[in-house]
């Protein structure tokens, strides 16, 4: 006869200890698989990298400089790819290897592949300064083929010997336009006041206007025509010489959006083929015997390792780039850091190797603090050794100020600049608070003004003439600080600044740049302010490349809040530019806010 037990239930303390079990065994093994996959992810990055730094065999090459994607002023960090990120390409690389493919044997072409990235008119020039380069020192052919191409690259393209479309494909050829996206009535609904304060003369600052207005302010709308005027004529004018053309014609295929559709494209001249990509690859095969493509980057990383030997005579290269920013950088994001830059710049000038300092600026500036900090710098570094500033796309308002006591100064022709000037902005968001939400607050104070500039209530008219003062005073120190720099008076910076922002052709002729030209220049000159040989001496980039293991420890704490703010953006319009003004410090110099150019 079979004997029935009852299982006894466990009793509380058991239950709890083998909860606490469960939890601890569980939070091992997703610890453990957390590890699994982050080394599985960090192999895949060092089997990339190991992949982009072996050596280049054989002949009969083509270096592709493939434009589809970012393109970043400094060779991207290796981050990027362990997170799924294409790792874009950067204008360092895509130089490098122009200039060294046009004496490499192996290299019978180069193809320029575009489509939709994010280069900017400046970097194309300096791009298309490469191509003119290379086509000086060699008669190797460039084919240039896209199925989606921005204006900017149809610029770069129409330098090359073969420019191409796919039969189905777009040229954005439409001339250049400037939106700007205001917030004043969403935060009227709101229930959310913002106080703009800027200097009394700096009509055209007007950085602020979008979270103050419904529309361009009459200043701001002169400036902007003015700007997008002077890239415009400059820019098409080199593509009607290039393609044989009379600048009324493209002017009228902008107009009428003839260029956009491929077979209008190819019947207006812009360009000389309909194909597809793998009949360029043909082309290149069976007319100048192309065996293999290479990418420029992995092109680039090789012509790196190889060239090892330091010269006794270096020249620092100094990237700053994005928004201005204090404090130093913590992960992978691209901005100016003014502690880095501060230390780069400190660390170039104490370098016995180093014989000069370039610093390239592509910036719409940002933290007052941070731009101070690194202005005293490159003064500080200007006493020692020569400090020439090269500017890419953006070099404006801090990004200037940063910028003014330079040796020389060099833009490009379409460079954005000057805008000196600064603003703050507070916002009052009690009534939203009290309105919206039901939220009331109170205060207890020791001083009439120790709560008056909370953001719970509007400003006071003491707080309003402190902060008005502020930017009286500092707009003041600015344009004294360009006097100085540039050896002009204070009255005739005013009477150019104001907050005006500049292309690099009006900068030169008002004094505010001394040349034109690219980065390749500003290097040359540097090395002849320094009394070296530019052609025998070395590159050293700052601040130093952290390696792959660095990187990965400084974004594994980042990385969740990055793919949360992606993932906001794509549902908010503008949410990083949003986000970012939140985090602001109120005093900033910057670049009129959110004014999209194409």
């Amino acid at each position: 006869m079979s004997k029935n037990t009852e299982q006894k239930p466990l009793g509380f303390g058991q239950t709890m200890l083998a909860s606490a079990v469960g939890v601890v065994i569980a939070f091992a093994v997703l610890n453990i698989i957390a590890f699994i996959i982050c080394m599985g992810l960090l192999v895949s990055a060092l089997s990339r990298g190991m992949e982009q730094s072996t050596p280049i065999t054989g002949s009969n090459l083509a270096v592709e400089l493939d434009l589809t994607q970012t393109v970043s002023e400094r060779k991207p960090n290796d981050i990027t790819s362990l997170f799924g990120e294409k790792r874009g390409t950067s204008i360092e690389q895509l130089l490098t290897t122009m200039e060294n493919a046009s004496v490499d044997d192996r290299v019978k072409a180069i193809y320029l592949h575009l489509g939709g990235s994010t280069l900017d008119w400046a970097q194309a020039e300096e791009l298309k300064d490469a191509v003119v380069r290379f086509h000086n020192n060699c008669d190797k052919p460039i084919l240039a083929y896209g199925d989606a191409m921005t204006q900017p690259e149809y610029y770069l393209a129409t330098n090359a010997n073969l420019l191409a479309v796919h039969p189905s494909g777009v040229i954005e050829f439409k001339g250049m336009g400037a939106e700007a996206i205001f917030y004043k009535g969403l935060l009227d609904k709101l229930g959310v006041h913002m106080e703009l304060i800027r200097p009394t003369s700096c009509t055209y600052k007007s950085a602020g206007e979008t979270y103050v207005r419904t529309n361009m302010s009459d200043a701001n709308r002169e400036q902007v025509r003015s700007y997008i005027n002077s890239i415009w004529d400059y820019a098409v004018e080199s593509m009607a010489a290039n393609r044989g053309l009379r600048v009324q014609q493209l002017n009228t295929l902008a107009d009428n959006l003839s260029g956009f559709l491929p077979e209008e494209a190819l019947l207006g001249g812009l360009v000389d083929t309909l194909c597809f990509e793998q009949d360029i690859k043909q082309m290149m095969h069976d007319n100048y015997g192309v065996t293999k493509i290479v990418k420029a980057n992995r092109y680039a990383e090789n012509v790196r390792q190889t060239k090892t030997k330091e010269s006794t005579d270096q020249i620092a290269l100094i990237y700053a780039e994005g928004n201005v920013v204090p404090g130093k950088s913590s992960g992978a994001g691209t901005a100016v850091y003014g502690d880095d830059i501060v230390k780069a710049l400190t660390d170039a000038t104490k370098d016995k190797k180093v014989k000069a300092i370039v610093l390239r600026v592509n910036s719409p500036g940002g933290a007052v603090t941070a731009s101070e900090s690194m202005t005293h710098a490159v003064r500080e570094a200007k006493k020692v050794k020569p400090v020439v500033i090269s500017m890419s796309g953006l070099a404006a308002s801090a990004g200037y100020e940063i910028s003014c006591f330079g040796t020389k100064i060099v833009a490009h022709p379409t460079t954005l600049t000057g805008s000196i000037g600064v603003f703050a902005t507070i916002p009052e968001v009690g009534t939203f608070l009290r309105q919206k939400l039901g939220i009331t607050t109170d205060t207890v104070m020791t001083n009439r003004n120790s709560s008056g500039l909370s953001g719970l209530r509007p400003l006071s008219a003491d707080a309003r003439q402190m902060l008005q003062r502020n930017v009286e005073d500092f707009y003041i120190t600015f344009t004294q600080r360009v006097a100085d720099g540039r050896g002009l008076t204070r009255t005739y910076v005013d009477s150019i600044a104001r907050g005006r922002v500049w292309t690099g052709l009006q900068a030169k002729e008002i004094g505010l740049v001394d040349t034109l030209g690219g980065l390749p220049l500003a290097l040359s000159i540097a090395a002849k302010e320094a009394g070296i040989e530019y052609e025998t001496s070395t590159v050293k980039v700052f601040p130093k490349e952290k390696s792959l293991w660095e990187q990965v420890m400084e974004q594994m704490d980042e990385s969740k809040e990055e793919e949360i703010k992606a993932r906001l953006n794509a549902i908010i319009p503008f949410y990083s530019e949003l986000e970012q003004w939140s985090q602001m410090e109120p005093l900033q110099a910057r670049l009129p806010f959110l004014i999209k150019i194409d």
